[in-house]
């Protein structure tokens, strides 16, 4: 990555325990159905280097590059041009630890859509928190 760091903000993380086991859960964020159930309509494959789309609505489709597969433990993606999206899985003997976290906020920098990423971060943290709870919905049911 660039150096960013001088006015790099902090990720946003969000950690949850879902009653349900690891694998279920890597399907949902790491398959085109199971990240389209929750979160956003797209054509990702968990595939290194797997170049796809997320539809994000009035946003239109948004590019994206898988950077890290390690099945069922690790998932990271490109978002963009500035974020990267991690989920982190942990088994817990039937249960599952998720911490999604999206990087790459920087005070200095817009969007492609020319928000800054000051203004923008705030939201999407709060976004976050009910795409969380969004994924443990439809893991657990």
């Amino acid at each position: 990555m660039e150096n960013k760091t001088q006015n790099a903000l902090p990720d946003i993380r969000h950690t949850d325990v879902f009653n349900a086991p690891i694998g279920k859960v890597w399907d949902a964020v790491a398959t085109a159905d199971g990240l389209s159930a929750w979160f956003m309509p797209n054509d990702m494959k968990p595939v290194f280097g797997h170049e796809f789309h997320l539809n994000a609505g009035e946003f239109g489709m948004s590019p994206c590059k898988v950077t890290e597969v390690d099945p069922p433990n690790r998932l990271s993606f490109n978002w963009g041009k500035d974020w990267t999206l991690t989920f982190e899985l942990k088994d817990l003997e039937g249960k599952t630890e998720v911490t999604i976290i999206h990087s790459g906020w920087d005070a200095d920098t817009l969007t492609e859509f020319g928000a800054p990423h000051t203004m923008v971060r705030g939201r999407m943290d709060q976004g976050w928190a009910g795409l969380h709870k969004k994924l443990g919905a439809y893991v657990e049911a």
